[in-house]
């Protein structure tokens, strides 16, 4: 029961810091995992091998060497050696229900849970975010048919401030200086 205590305390921006874009896709490596489900490693990766059927390549992916390195630069991981000194895997949204019913715990199962639910939130996130970045090109888009549309009203009056008046000579009945 300590366990299932402490993992009511861990916040989602730690579980959120574990998240990564690789592929494309928001995934989360192995390590991260076993540590969130109170699992080894090794463990976590023998019950993947022996579950293999159930982890097809939308669901979990192991990275190349490549990724690894790109992940140990860009994300202020020291070296390969705290990803694990192996190639880890990255599991998806998916990939981590599955791996909860894999690893059949109480702990895993409360965990994969808080996790699809930030996965969710962040969707939403992303839904919301489209929306706001739609509506924002709606308004840039009339500001800059309204700032041509000042423009040719300021050409216009440039216009007729140039324009010098000319002398006419008038038209119709004259009356002679008398």
């Amino acid at each position: 029961m300590a366990k299932d205590e402490s993992f009511m305390i861990v916040p989602e921006e730690v579980i959120l810091n574990k998240i990564y874009l690789i592929r494309n896709q928001k995934v989360m490596l192995d390590k991260d995992l076993a540590e969130l489900f109170g699992v080894k490693s090794i463990r976590l990766r023998e019950q993947v091998k022996r579950n293999a059927m159930k982890f097809p390549a939308h669901f979990m992916f192991q990275l190349t060497e490549i990724e690894a390195e790109i992940m140990v630069s860009q994300n202020a991981i020291p070296s390969k050696s705290h990803m694990g000194g192996y190639l880890p895997y990255a599991f998806t949204e998916h990939g981590v229900l599955m791996l909860a019913n894999v690893l059949k715990s109480e702990l895993a199962t409360k965990v994969s849970i808080k996790i699809i639910e930030l996965f969710v939130k962040l969707r939403e996130m992303l839904v919301t975010n489209s929306e706001l970045r739609t509506e924002v090109e709606k308004i840039k888009r009339k500001l800059d048919n309204q700032d041509k549309n000042m423009e040719v009203v300021f050409r216009y009056l440039d216009e007729l401030l140039e324009k010098k008046e000319i002398r006419r000579t008038r038209i119709g009945y004259k009356l002679s200086k008398e």
